[in-house]
């Protein structure tokens, strides 16, 4: 078996994972990311850039690579009211310019954007197909994790630090026996894709929301097709695939009737790809030697979209924090409890808006006792236009924004 050693070990190659090894070699520190698939490319991930992960893009040097990847722009937050019209709650282009928007980038591009750049500093190693299935400790620390490759070889790789990024199933939290809080979602999501025809092509790339009664979905125009997310009552997944596709197909163009010819090309419900939503923290993060941040530390609802850009946050304070205790080789728990100082009250506040938007509007939704927004929020974002601002504000840069530390920042001319 393989004894490797590194200074610290990524495990998990998103959002998370990519950002801290991005700016921990650029802080000289030798970093290795490991990554159980062969690729990014995956479906039904999330896409939403927000503003402050934009501007962490132009601190770092990236901003012109980052723009030059396939992506559209979304001014607004809007949702559908009960009469079918769509309601701007959130208004991004109020917002200072050039942040002043979302940008929807495919993840999988992000990744690979992330991997290349972080591939240019000579302490970086990302090792794709390779999966950490067992912490190593050394008493009561850990040490570094016994890996396995797809092809079925095994070994071990020590370190000062192991960060786990590996996402809501998180095997490094379980190895480690820590169990985060759970929160009561009252939502799935099903997630599909349908094909777009040459006559939708000028149907603009964004994010078209639309609900009827107790059922809501959103649908996400790419290139050449939709990836859709159909809502639903959280536990309802054996009933609707007991129904059948055709059943299905009718809901789907009942709520989105140009749909009407794309649905039979869902052939039949393997098709249909259940999205069990978690909201949910830890109330510890950290164990001495290794560090949980991103869907690992705390799973988030798909509200507002801000899954992302909270993971990538984690990153950059993970990064500012610990660099120079590594670069000393004196990583204590006492460092690794001050990311999660930084960090909690950021993620308890967004869980908590997520938790109140949930109830307000998805319970309601779901149980047929409204359809769309509350008349209150609808009234007040149509009587007072700038309020539309401050959830634009809240979604696109968090509680806490995150600046990329000095030591990671670059003038573009450095990285072309």
């Amino acid at each position: 078996m393989t004894i490797e050693n590194t200074g610290v070990l990524v495990c998990g190659g998103g959002p998370a994972g990519m950002m801290l090894g991005l700016l921990l070699a650029r802080a000289g520190i030798k970093v290795t990311v490991l990554e159980k698939h062969a690729d990014f490319l995956r479906d039904f991930r999330g896409d939403t850039v927000h503003p402050a992960t934009v501007r962490l893009m132009d601190e770092l040097g990236l901003g012109d690579g980052f723009r030059a990847l396939p992506q559209s722009h979304l001014g607004n937050l809007s949702l559908p009211a009960p009469d079918g019209s769509l309601v701007t709650l959130g208004d991004f282009e109020a917002l200072p310019a050039p942040y002043n928007y979302i940008a929807m980038v495919p993840q999988w591009d992000l990744l690979s954007f992330l991997a290349g750049t972080a591939g240019q500093e000579p302490g970086f190693s990302l090792r794709m197909n390779t999966e950490a299935t067992e912490l190593i400790r050394d008493g009561e620390k850990i040490v570094g994790v016994r890996y396995r490759t797809v092809d079925g070889q095994t070994g071990e790789i020590h370190a000062e630090l192991t960060v786990g990024c590996d996402g809501r199933h998180s095997t490094l939290r379980r190895e480690a026996g820590l169990v985060p809080k759970e929160f009561r979602v009252p939502f799935d999501v099903w997630w599909f894709r349908l094909p777009r025809s040459a006559g939708d092509q000028d149907v603009p790339a964004g994010v078209t929301p639309v609900a009827r009664g107790p059922e809501a979905m959103i649908s996400l125009a790419r290139d050449d097709f939709y990836q859709v997310a159909y809502f639903t009552a959280k536990g309802s997944d054996a009933r609707l695939r007991a129904e059948g596709i055709e059943r299905f197909r009718e809901r789907i163009a009942r709520l989105r009737p140009g749909f009407t010819h794309q649905v039979r090309h869902l052939a039949s419900m393997d098709d249909v790809h259940v999205l069990d939503v978690k909201l949910n923290r830890l109330n510890r993060w950290y164990l001495d030697g290794l560090l949980l941040i991103g869907d690992a530390a705390h799973a988030m609802s798909p509200a507002g979209g801000v899954g992302i850009n909270l993971a990538i946050q984690d990153a950059v304070a993970t990064a500012a924090i610990l660099a120079e205790p590594l670069r000393r080789h004196a990583v204590t728990a006492a460092d690794l409890a001050a990311v999660q100082r930084r960090r909690y009250r950021p993620t308890i506040v967004v869980q908590t808006g997520q938790r109140i938007l949930q109830r307000v509007m998805f319970e309601k939704q779901f149980a047929g006792k409204r359809s769309g927004p509350p008349p209150a929020l609808l009234f007040l974002t149509r009587v007072f236009p700038r309020l539309r601002m401050l959830p634009a504000r809240f979604v696109g840069f968090g509680p806490r924004p995150e600046h990329a530390p000095a030591f990671a920042r670059r003038n573009p001319q450095e990285t072309s």
